[in-house]
């Protein structure tokens, strides 16, 4: 599961949802929360919810979004990693960091001229 977040902050926004799960999640409270922008709490939002993590908030409050995962197997599986960042946050957060270095490391690879070519 870890390999598969892709941001310190998209975890951080996981965590509080899950912390909060009848809370309606709107992107200026999720940002006043995570210490960033609207944008970028907007963009945690639908991220969260095309990994089937949450969901929009029923209507009326349309622009609001809750913790609500796919299925038991995805909720159990976020209940251990919000375990295992709650004991080992720093180890976490290199693995997660370390994942992105490598991701931008192999886009910059793909740039670099062969002697061959």
């Amino acid at each position: 599961m870890l390999t598969s977040i892709p941001s310190v902050p998209f975890l951080e926004a996981l965590l509080l949802m899950r912390a909060d799960p009848d809370q309606a999640w709107r992107r200026d409270t999720l940002a006043r929360r995570l210490y960033v922008r609207e944008k970028t709490a907007e963009d945690l939002l639908a991220d969260l919810c095309t990994a089937r993590i949450a969901e929009p908030w029923p209507a009326p409050d349309a622009d609001a979004y809750r913790y609500a995962p796919a299925d038991e197997g995805l909720r159990d599986r976020i209940d251990r990693l919000a375990d295992l960042y709650a004991t080992n946050l720093v180890e976490v957060t290199h693995l997660i960091h370390s994942s992105l270095d490598r991701k931008a490391q192999q886009f910059a690879d793909a740039f670099k001229w062969r002697k061959d070519s």
